[in-house]
């Protein structure tokens, strides 16, 4: 399988944005753009779960290749949380700078600040082909927030002494748990 053209299934326009340079990187040129789609209720137990249910909606109602991803932060203090439950961690309708004050204040005097990202990609086709593909980034939550690139939990997401948010777009695109997943799907694909 291997579309001619994709829509990023999400409403998020950092994200989509994230996901557009990744795959421009990766010689993904024909992303389609301004395509409508009812919101999908993520109602997955599983990164990949959800992925797949928003690609697969996104590509039955557009008639277009859907890639979506669904994204993980799982800190090993918390027993894995916020996991699945990532961009709601501090309530349904939460900012990012909500999310990253409820981390901080549930990690406040924790010495152990081991985390990853997970992120689980998925590609539908309108006629129901699957191919999926997820990446890991390993890092630790710092104790405040730092740069002001990027977006969700980056400010507090820490790799080789410098938060995500500290990073240019090459820089963390070189290295995040979305564009490793994203390289693993075109891998797959290719293949």
């Amino acid at each position: 399988m291997k579309p001619s053209s994709v829509v990023v299934a999400s409403k998020n326009p950092d994200k989509v944005r994230e996901v557009e340079e990744v795959l421009a990187g990766l010689g993904v040129t024909e992303v389609v753009r301004g395509l409508d789609w009812p919101d999908v209720e993520e109602t997955g137990t599983t990164l990949e779960e959800n992925a797949v249910l928003k690609a697969r909606t996104v590509a039955e109602t557009t008639g277009v290749a859907a890639l979506a991803d669904d994204t993980g932060l799982e800190v090993a203090a918390l027993g894995g949380a916020p996991g699945v439950r990532t961009a709601r961690y501090a309530g349904e309708d939460a900012t990012y700078a909500d999310n990253v004050a409820r981390l901080l204040r549930d990690l406040e005097g924790v010495e152990d600040r081991r985390a990853r990202f997970v992120t689980v990609v998925a590609l539908v086709t309108p006629d129901g082909e699957v191919v999926t593909a997820e990446g890991v980034l390993e890092g630790s939550i710092t104790t405040e927030p730092r740069g002001d690139a990027g977006f969700g939990y980056d400010p507090i997401f820490e790799v080789g002494g410098r938060t995500l948010a500290e990073m240019t777009a090459e820089e963390k695109h070189a290295i995040s748990h979305r564009a490793r997943a994203l390289r693993a799907l075109a891998a797959r694909l290719r293949a």
